[in-house]
């Protein structure tokens, strides 16, 4: 069933006429600056076609309000899309000056700290799932509100011109309906996650047959081809795009022409794999499905580190069906092994496709240097791997020298030929050598500062982190679970006598040994006897004797 009851043509040129002529006076009506999401995608192209072509109209004396046309490239969209943005934002801002219209292009970009590579190769996240969708806060959001903040800052306020419509999903239809029963203007919808910025949706009624229809009839203003945009579109799957994401309410863009490559939170990337299939011109870009098809893999535990990223086993209660319940460490971020892996796959990518790409295309950038800069100093630094891997791996994938542009970055007291020697003397003992580095690059860490303070405190938590093999580790861990499970027991039922409960601690301090105890043998115990005393931690640590024990102090 249609959202929406068809228009005729004539009834959508009554549409755009009143939306332009909307525009106009919204735009005159005060000083607030103005900000388009565009994507380069249909629902985008359009809504800043009618705003260009509203204020067009208007005298020059009363285009005194700029417009800020604002787009992110998270450095991993699909690079034939990412090269069309590129290309319609230079035209943009000649054709803008030109026209001298009050239209100022910005092509945004995540901080370096923050890029899907950086995350995923340096830190070692894994690849982003509905469950931890790490990405596109880091890669998205946080860019476009840091501009919108800027603005506002300056500004006082801002309104932000977004090409979403009602029919794009029921959903989307819900979440717009909800916003516009808070409007305080017409038209204008508050958000949430933007103070002091108001939402204006122009083209939020209209169907895709409209959108296309008005892009094929209606020139572009600043010189794009929209039969271009058309043919972009023709050969995808899924007539979806990725639009200007402000906040998670956004669902993800994997199945869009107009997404990340590397988009892990879909099932299947169906418009890259359609761009392969439909056009052997781009037949180039099958090393990029092969990196995400392989890190979109429904098991990665074996990938993970059994340890949380900070270095601690965390247990979670999984459930196996029948009634029946795992307990299971939380699998942590990627090993040593397959963080260098994916480096080496993309590095792999980029070389092959500079080689055998188009023409226009070889000039391609997978992965920035300020990138791999970033991702060497976490392994060296964070993670203490002073074998300083990344340099090696660079040349021997790409048959360069790496040069780092960190300063001083190339100044090191350890190196791969202390790793070498640890490793041989640890041997096969992965904890062991994990230890050994972690302390002596913590030495190295404070070796050249004037104060030393806190070099304690970091040599306790090498040992916290890496001193227990996987298996004592995860012991340790059911141990403390198990205590604290023991201790929410006594505190439910405080009908116990004060020596069975020192006694049911010791039992369970003793039977760590296996691992896990058994909680409800434990609960039976403490539940046994009817006596009615509130117990403290005080009364466990100091109580008294009883009879027959003696009183004797050491």
């Amino acid at each position: 069933m249609l959202l929406f009851e068809p228009r005729t043509v004539p009834e959508l040129l009554e549409e755009i006429k009143a939306l332009t002529q909307e525009i106009q006076e919204l735009y005159c009506l005060d000083s607030i600056p103005w900000l388009i999401g565009w994507s380069g995608g249909k629902d985008s192209t359009a809504v800043l076609q009618l705003i260009w072509n509203a204020i067009a109209a208007l005298p020059i004396e009363k285009r005194t309000k700029t417009i800020h046309v604002i787009t992110t490239d998270t450095f991993v969209e699909n690079p034939i899309i990412s090269t069309w943005v590129r290309k319609s934002l230079t035209k943009l801002k000649i054709l803008a000056k030109e026209q001298k219209m009050p239209i100022s292009p910005h092509l945004l970009h995540p901080e370096v700290k923050e890029t899907f590579w950086v995350c995923l190769i340096g830190k070692g996240y894994p690849a982003p799932r509905n469950g931890f969708r790490w990405c596109t806060d880091r890669m998205k959001i946080q860019p476009v509100n840091q501009f919108i903040r800027d603005l506002v800052r300056v500004h006082g306020e801002t309104i932000v011109v977004l090409g979403t419509r009602k029919a794009e999903s029921t959903k989307r239809a819900a979440t717009m309906k909800k916003y516009e029963a808070g409007r305080l203007r017409d038209r204008l919808s508050p958000n949430s996650r933007l103070p002091n910025s108001l939402i204006y949706t122009p083209i939020e009624d209209w169907r895709d047959d409209e959108v296309w229809l008005y892009l094929m009839q209606w020139d572009n203003p600043w010189g794009n081809n929209n039969k271009e945009l058309f043919t972009m579109y023709r050969g995808a799957t899924a007539d979806n795009e990725c639009p200007l994401v402000v906040d998670t309410s956004t669902p993800s863009c994997g199945d869009s022409r107009f997404g990340c490559w590397v988009c892990t939170m879909v099932d299947k990337d169906k418009s890259m794999e359609a761009m392969i299939q439909n056009d052997e011109e781009k037949e180039w870009m099958q090393p990029l499905l092969d990196i995400r098809n392989e890190l979109d893999i429904k098991n990665d535990r074996p990938k993970r580190d059994f340890r949380r990223i900070y270095g601690r086993v965390e247990l979670f209660e999984r459930n196996m069906g029948d009634d029946k319940t795992s307990v299971e460490p939380i699998p942590g971020p990627y090993t040593k092994f397959w963080r260098e892996h994916w480096l080496r796959r993309v590095l792999e990518a980029q070389t092959h496709i500079r080689k055998t790409a188009p023409e226009e295309m070889r000039d391609i950038t997978l992965i920035t240097p300020e990138e791999l800069s970033e991702i060497r100093r976490i392994w060296l630094e964070q993670k203490h791997e002073f074998d300083d891997s990344l340099p090696r791996i660079y040349e021997e994938v790409t048959g360069e020298r790496f040069e780092d542009s960190r300063p001083a970055a190339e100044r090191k007291l350890l190196g791969s030929d202390e790793w070498t020697a640890i490793e041989e003397i640890c041997s096969d003992d992965k904890m062991h050598l994990e230890l050994m580095a972690k302390l002596l690059d913590t030495e190295r860490q404070y070796y050249t500062k004037p104060r030393r303070t806190g070099i304690y405190a970091d040599l306790d938590k090498c040992f916290e982190t890496s001193s227990r093999s996987q298996d004592e580790a995860i012991g340790n861990a059911h141990y403390q679970r198990n205590l604290k499970t023991a201790v929410e027991a006594v505190k439910a039922n405080p009908t116990e006598n004060i020596q069975q409960v020192k006694s049911a601690i010791a039992q369970t301090n003793s039977s760590a040994k296996n691992d896990t105890v058994d909680i409800a043998k434990l609960k039976e115990e403490l539940e046994s006897n009817s006596q009615s005393k509130q117990l403290s931690w005080a009364d466990i640590k100091y109580s008294t004797p009883e009879v027959g024990e003696g009183n004797t102090k050491d």
